[in-house]
């Protein structure tokens, strides 16, 4: 199984096209949801529940853009408490020890209108491999009470036995339980920072 996603992940282009500014993902309209082949015949899909992201930049700068996200492990959630159980466990993500997956970006590309590479740093499972997320940017708009939002779409795949993810268990009639090649989709709306209060004077 994997994730990322993944994570996203794949803020960063935001900071090339709105104000340079710091953007934090609004949990309630945003999701990060991966699927995988099932013995070969069907898809199972799920998502991680728990998850944090924050977005830097420099106006017009997107090469200078930063972006961070984080996701909670042990929030996957595929529906079905004893295979999330399983998914828990040392034979998959090893929650106890491997608590967090996240993202750390180094680079952003533009490469059309509203479409950007952003590459960085996916650590999953005690491993740190570098990977590029082709993202789309939709926004900025405000929201009914005036608040700045963007949105962010990013879909890849990745191979969980790359991050040492490996379980697996063979069919009597060929193939195997479950497929090595995972894909993540990670829909974000991130929303401008207020600016902090000035302090108050004595």
């Amino acid at each position: 199984m994997r994730t990322p996603s993944l994570t996203v992940l794949s803020l960063a282009l935001l900071a090339g096209a709105v104000q340079a500014e710091t953007y934090t993902v609004d949990k309630a309209h945003s999701e990060v949801l991966f699927s995988v082949r099932h013995m070969g015949v069907s898809k199972v899909t799920g998502r991680f529940n728990e998850f944090t992201g924050v977005v830097n930049g420099e106006p017009g700068k997107p090469q200078e853009a930063s972006v961070e996200f984080t996701i909670k492990a042990t929030s996957i959630d595929t529906n079905d408490a004893g295979r999330d159980k399983h998914l828990r466990s040392a034979d998959f993500f090893d929650v106890e020890k491997f608590p967090e997956i996240t993202f750390k970006s180094s680079k952003v590309t533009a490469k059309g209108q509203n479409q950007y590479d952003v590459t960085g740093t996916l650590t999953m499972h005690g491993v740190a491999k570098e990977v590029t997320l082709p993202v789309t940017l939709a926004g900025p708009v405000k929201d009914p009470r005036g608040n700045e939002k963007v949105g962010f779409e990013a879909t890849a795949k990745l191979n969980r036995k790359d991050y040492g993810i490996s379980w697996n268990r063979a069919l009597d009639a060929g193939g195997v339980v479950v497929s090595d090649e995972v894909q993540v989709t990670i829909n974000l709306e991130a929303a401008k920072a207020k600016p902090a209060e000035p302090a108050a004077t004595k």
